[in-house]
């Protein structure tokens, strides 16, 4: 069973719901539209009775008692987010990526080939045949200690942060075969 997000945060909140919904304003509800903080799943959650969600903050999902959120209508695609939501996606991501850095440099440290012609480090956007050599071999030596150290013992590697943020963005908007970093 897939491990599920215990925290989302606000991209955007709809207090009225979405202007799209044809149904009277007393039939409408609040909806928020998150991201979740372990797998990167765009969410559309409901708002208890009165709470007003503030964009950027992080709300409890999981499966204990929930103060702010009453439910979670589901996944939802990049395609169905707000403008203000999609404004916030990518400086969001590039946050959530900074504050786990240690976990996308284990990634680096322990990535490994996905078939006999492709190795799961030429999936990261700017990468080819020639960084994952180096990698590979800096990695042997010595594992990556954070994003710096990558930085410095492999030459003329782009920003690991934003070509991170980058593969995360195309898996989400569904542009990628395989899965690195978002929910499958």
């Amino acid at each position: 069973m897939t491990e599920r997000e215990e925290t989302a945060i606000v991209l955007d909140f709809l207090p009225n719901g979405y202007p799209f919904d044809r149904r009277p304003m007393h039939q409408k509800t609040s909806i928020a539209q998150a991201i979740g903080v372990k797998k990167f799943t765009l969410l559309e959650l409901v708002p208890r009775k009165g709470v007003f969600l503030q964009p950027l903050a992080e709300v409890y999902i999981g499966d204990g008692k929930r103060d702010d959120i009453h439910h979670i209508n589901g996944k939802i695609t990049t395609d169905k987010l707000t403008g203000t939501a999609r404004q916030e996606l990518e400086h969001v991501i590039k946050e959530l990526v900074e504050k786990d850095e240690s976990k996308f440099v284990e990634f680096f440290n322990t990535a490994q080939p996905m078939s006999v012609r492709m190795h799961s480090l030429e999936l990261i956007p700017g990468f080819g045949k020639k960084h994952m050599n180096e990698i590979i071999a800096a990695r042997e030596e010595k594992p990556f200690e954070n994003f710096a150290d990558l930085r410095t013992r492999v030459k003329l590697i782009p920003d690991p942060t934003l070509v991170i943020v980058r593969r995360i963005l195309s898996e989400l908007s569904g542009n990628e075969k395989h899965k690195l970093f978002v929910d499958r």
